[in-house]
This record gives structure tokens, sequence and C-alpha cells, in this order.
């Protein structure tokens, strides 16, 4: 299993991220929250991303970053009431949350990565990002905050440590997916609590495989 040698502001955080989720933490509004981090955020990205799981036959998925998100419990779909694992039709699904001490991170399908990266120091963006990808079979489908939250850190400084644009991610993900060719991506970008802006998928083999030397960027 590999290790990531955080930087020590990356380290800092992982400490900061335990004691919310021990101890709740303050907003910008001045409330307090507890417990932290409990919401399944997928849950409003679901319609989206199925029909790629299910064209990719994905039967297990590395939550990475998990949060509280409980993939059993039922009424993830408030359509048919079924629960994530069997919305999605999977068999197995794997977490990892080092602000909570749960590390089962191994090889899947999927890896997906919600609310996440917008919380990672910026000097380990890329180190976090090859970890995610050495883990994925298939498909790596990430969702990434582009505003500020209204969390704050107990060091009273915004939990939405890198606060970049869409375009930004989008042009680490496409060198970052360069050495994984095989993997395909989905990059949703939110720019606001209920907006979120969606990449066409890619992968490096359909641009290899392509016989154009241009790439498009592609924004559905």
């Amino acid at each position: 299993m590999n290790k990531i040698n955080l930087s020590t502001k990356g380290k800092k955080l992982i400490q900061m991220y335990k004691k919310m989720h021990r101890s709740g933490y303050k907003t910008t509004q001045g409330d307090f929250v507890y417990p932290a981090y409990e919401r399944f955020n997928l849950k409003a990205f679901r319609k989206i991303i199925q029909p790629y799981l299910n064209e990719l036959t994905v039967k297990t998925i590395l939550d990475y970053g998990s949060g509280g998100s409980d993939w059993n419990k039922v009424g993830f779909d408030k359509d048919t009431n079924l629960s994530a694992i069997k919305y999605f039709n999977l068999k197995s699904v794997y977490k990892f949350e080092p602000g909570r001490n749960i590390d089962q991170r191994k090889k899947a399908d999927c890896v997906i990565v919600f609310d996440v990266l917008e919380h990672i120091y910026i000097n380990d963006i890329k180190k976090v990002l090859f970890d995610i990808f050495n883990y994925a079979k298939k498909i790596v489908i990430i969702n990434v905050a582009c505003y500020d939250s209204s969390a704050l850190l107990p060091n009273g400084e915004n939990a939405h440590v890198t606060v970049r644009y869409p375009l930004w991610w989008k042009g680490v993900l496409d060198v970052i997916s360069m050495d994984y060719i095989n993997v395909k991506v989905l990059l949703l970008c939110s720019t606001n609590i209920n907006t979120a802006e969606s990449f066409k998928i890619w992968s490096g083999k359909d641009w290899d495989d392509s016989e154009s030397i241009v790439t498009k960027l592609d924004v559905k």
C-alpha cells in the first residue's frame, strides 16, 4: 500500500481534519457544526455518474476521501430507496479517509473522489493524484469544489485550502492522466454549492489512438 509523503502543511491539515471529525467545526457565518462531514455528496450526482459505471461494468469502487459516506444505507436514491451500493450494482466499496483513520485502499474498477482535492495543500496535489490513479483500473471520477467553503479550519482559515478555476483542474488532470493512458477520467467542477461544470470524459489512450494531433477541450 502506498504511503503518501505529504508536506509539513499537508500533515498538519490531516491533524486538523481529525480534530474537526472529533469535535466539529465553526462556519464563516458563526455557526457550529457537529457531526462534521457526514453528508454523502455523491448523491446529488448519482444520475450523471451511473451511465459511466454501467458502460464500463464497474463492480468495485474506492471512495477516496470518503468522509461519513454510507454506501449501504437505504434511501441513497429517493425514487427507488436503494442504497448506493445497490443503486450502482456494485460488489464491493472500499474507503480511504485519513481524517477518520480509515485506510482500505486497494485496486478498484473506479476511484471516486468527491469534495476532496480542494482540501489538499497545493504542494501535495500531484502526490495525491498519482496515488488516486494508482488504484484505478478503469476510471477516476472527480468532483472538486471551486469556491470557498462555509467551514473553517481549527486555525480559523477556510477549509477549502486550494481553490482554483475548473480549467486549472482540467489542465492538471490532463497531464497526470497521460501517465495512466488506459484509465478514463470524468471531471466535475462545482462552481457553487448548486452548480457544476462537467468536462467530457477522456483518457490518454483516446488521444493516442486518434489520427489527430490536436486535442480538443470539451466542456459539456
